[in-house]
């Protein structure tokens, strides 16, 4: 079992890499290569989820990889898998063979893998490991037309606004490691830290997993995220890197409630995101982006769940949203490339036109307005039955999030049920392109999620919610009243049917409301202000002290060391040439006065011995 374990995360890492390394020589067998890659790791993820197997391999000293597929990892490895095969078999035929396909299937199965190996890590190294190979792939995913400007900065916003969220992550182990009491960095020795380093573990791992979900104030990236296939966001969206940080909080669930403060300021925040996101939605013009603040709005409820100890609710909603959520991204991408429209006013008609896309979107919408008996419906009730156990308000707070994506979730309806196209001032209908049928690969996928969004309904009643509840383990979680399924499905109907019947004109909000939902609360404005622009400027004060100040400085002082240099070599020059000249004419002159003596003369010779004897007789006779 250990074998396929390692198998699970290695078949999709080596195939991906394979595939973006090949290039165009792989172009024809790419697509049925991903797909069947898929496939197999769909079996054996199904295969794990009920071994239960745990492996480890050296890494560093005291610090060994490790994987395991447990409760929750369990069902995570199965729902990454299945939404991978569901939306890389409709990429057969969004992605045409004009593109360089071997290059998105083989990051898609990276992607993909980077993903597994998150949800199957046990320890804080090989979580970073796999953490910065899905941020990177997204980025190349998201940034897959590299050719379009538009489309490589919003790459880069993604890729860098998540980046920076990260570094929470490594902040968290190095509080771990300086608090000796995590020194393995195992997941689940992290809530053993105290004091402040347990402070510091907990900040980390909230902040990188906000930036992940793209959780206020992180979430206009996802906005941005919107410029890659429609495929790309289906995946990155539903069950993949969004939810990463989700999982991470409900996975260290006993870390945010073991610091006192972390598990509250978690639930708020969801809460918060799943109003005010829900809010942004709205107000979109768009489907995809509609799409996109639907995706913070709905992670809000599972991070909810996190921070209110509700793990079950949280993981039942994260399945139930990753059907419904790629479902509808891989419909709004089959129109995008059937009408080449994304614009809800120029969508009018869509879902009567391709009745399976209309049909499955109308479930998915469905599905995330919370409208029984579909899957989203019954998991958020048992995700705010957790947050009326921790706090009143806290569920009410969360029911508004809930009525709201009734809201958003049935605008969109409306628009693509439309008979005909609506303009913006409802005046002049829109010119209807010919519509292209809809492929057979891609009816499949869009199908079997249609049904999963129906049928994943009955994890969250008994038995069956009870047996996750098992699985997952932890402490027994409060199971919803009967009055709470029924006043969250009252309320979604309700709404839902107000907003059918009335049309967006219900919707109608003053102009600036509307303005600053539909630039995403201006979060992206407010984080080039605060952060972007004063380092910019800061970059730019120090290029300008570094040309003034410290290049003049190192320019004058190498003229210095010049001249310096000069003098010392004209005065050195001059004083040693002088030394040896003195030297060369002392030795002429003493030359000149040892000729002297050297007469030839025999008597001369004699008379210099005797005054040198009389020399040597005298001072001897002075010396004793």
């Amino acid at each position: 079992m250990s074998a396929l374990l390692w198998a699970l995360v290695a078949l999709p890492l080596t195939v991906g890499t394979l595939l973006a390394v090949a290039g165009r020589p792989a172009e024809r067998y790419a697509p049925g290569v991903a797909v069947g890659t898929a496939v197999a790791a769909l079996g054996i993820a199904v295969a794990v989820a009920f071994g239960h197997p745990r492996v480890e391999a050296p890494l560093l000293e005291g610090l060994p990889a490790g994987l395991a597929v447990d409760g929750l990892s369990g069902f995570m490895v199965v729902t990454v898998t299945a939404v991978t095969a569901a939306v890389l078999l409709f990429s057969v035929a969004d992605i045409g063979p004009g593109e360089a396909r071997a290059r998105f299937f083989g990051l898609m199965l990276l992607f993909g893998g980077a993903m597994l190996t998150t949800v199957t890590a046990t320890t804080l190294p090989v979580l970073l490991m796999a953490w910065e190979v899905m941020g990177a792939t997204s980025w190349a995913l998201i940034g897959y037309w590299w050719r379009d400007p538009e489309r490589g900065a919003a790459a880069d916003t993604a890729f860098l606004t998540t980046r920076a969220a990260d570094l929470g992550l490594y902040l968290a182990a190095g509080a771990a490691l300086a608090s000796g009491q995590a020194g393995s960095l195992a997941l689940d020795d992290l809530a053993d830290a105290t004091g402040a380093w347990s402070a510091v573990i907990t900040a980390g791992v909230i902040a990188a997993a906000f930036g992940k979900s793209a959780q206020l104030p992180f979430s206009f990236w996802l906005s941005r995220a919107m410029q890659g296939p429609s495929p790309v966001s289906a995946l990155l969206h539903s069950a993949t890197m969004v939810v990463a940080g989700a999982y991470l909080l409900l996975r260290l669930e006993p870390l945010l409630a073991q610091s006192g403060w972390g598990g509250q300021v978690v639930a708020w925040t969801g809460a918060v995101t799943a109003v005010l996101l829900g809010l942004v939605a709205v107000a979109q013009t768009d489907l995809k982006q509609l799409l996109a603040a639907s995706t913070c709005a709905q992670i809000g409820f599972m991070v909810l769940a996190a921070g209110a100890g509700a793990v079950t609710g949280g993981t039942l909603q994260l399945i139930a949203h990753a059907a419904a959520k790629s479902l509808a991204f891989l419909v709004a991408g089959a129109w995008l490339t059937s009408l080449g429209a994304k614009a809800l006013p120029a969508l009018g008609g869509a879902a009567r036109r391709h009745r399976t896309a209309g049909v499955t979107f109308t479930v998915a919408a469905l599905a995330l307005a919370g409208v029984p008996p579909l899957s989203l419906w019954a998991a958020k009730d048992v995700v705010l039955a957790g947050a009326l156990e921790d706090n009143a308000a806290l569920y009410v707070v969360g029911l508004a999030g809930a009525v709201i994506s009734a809201v958003y979730s049935a605008k969109a309806l409306w628009f693509v049920w439309q008979p005909v196209a609506v303009s913006d001032d409802r005046e002049q209908p829109q010119p209807q392109p010919q519509p292209q049928s809809l492929p057979n690969a891609a009816r499949l996928p869009l199908a079997t999620l249609a049904v999963a969004c129906v049928a994943l309904t009955v994890t969250s009643f008994p038995p069956v919610r009870d047996a996750v509840e098992r699985v997952l383990g932890g402490a027994p979680q409060p199971a919803p009243h009967t009055w709470e399924f029924a006043l969250s499905g009252a309320l979604a109907v309700a709404v839902s049917a107000a907003v059918w019947i009335r049309g967006p004109q219900l919707l109608a909000l003053p102009g600036r409301i509307t303005a600053l939902a539909s630039d995403w609360l201006g979060l992206e404005t407010a984080a080039r202000t605060l952060s972007v622009h004063p380092v910019l400027r800061l970059a730019d004060a120090l290029a300008v002290f570094d040309d003034r100040v410290l290049d003049r400085a190192a320019e004058g002082t190498a003229r210095g060391s010049v001249r310096l240099a000069r003098w010392t070599n004209a005065q050195a020059e001059r004083l040693v040439d002088g030394t040896v000249e003195s030297v060369a004419g002392g030795a002429r002159a003493l030359g000149r006065w040892a000729r002297r003596p050297q007469t030839g003369q025999l008597h001369q010779y004699l008379a210099q011995a005797v005054a040198a004897f009389t020399v040597l007789a005298v001072v001897l006779v002075l010396v004793r």
